[in-house]
């Protein structure tokens, strides 16, 4: 008789708000893709997931390394999950483009935020891959967004102070 493959139930974590002073650290680069970091990509998508949003990056769930984890097509109703670990932004256009960006810390605020239009980044996939990619539009401006979490920047950090305090209100 072979034996059953162990099947871990994905877990739903909580997803710290602001003003939490734990979304302000800065998250440590992850030294290898393993079984925890993928536990944590896992575990993250399913927050995504469960929280209705298009990205999610590890600091917001509490832990500070260095992994975001996305699907822009969620908003139509597909499941196409990518996880970018280590990510870096190589290249980034000067033309800037607005969108208006949301948080899952920051809940039932949205904002426009202004932007690189285009990026090229580098990351390591679930498997400890490299990848490079081109983006542009949502996905530019989702990556950025999430990239910011790993740096303790939120989006309202790039508005101005009016408008940071009118949205907080």
């Amino acid at each position: 008789m072979g034996s059953k493959p162990y099947l871990r139930r994905m877990t739903i974590r909580p997803i710290l708000t602001a003003p939490d002073p734990r979304l302000k650290a800065v998250s440590e680069p992850v030294a290898k893709v393993d079984a925890d970091i993928r536990t944590l990509i896992d575990d993250m998508i399913e927050t995504m997931y469960g929280a209705d949003g298009i990205g999610l990056a590890a600091i917001q769930v509490g832990v500070a390394k260095r992994v975001l984890v996305m699907d822009i097509d969620q908003k139509d109703g597909k499941k196409n999950p990518v996880a970018y670990v280590n990510p870096k932004i190589l290249w980034a256009s000067e033309e800037l483009a607005v969108f208006e960006e949301g948080c899952l810390s920051v809940p039932e605020i949205w904002d426009e935020v202004e932007r690189p239009a285009k990026i090229r980044a580098e990351y390591l996939d679930r498997d400890g891959k490299r990848h490079e990619i081109e983006a542009d539009g949502l996905l530019a401006t989702c990556l950025q967004h999430e990239m910011d979490h790993l740096e303790g920047v939120l989006f309202l950090d790039h508005l101005s102070k009016l408008k940071r305090s009118m949205a907080l209100k």
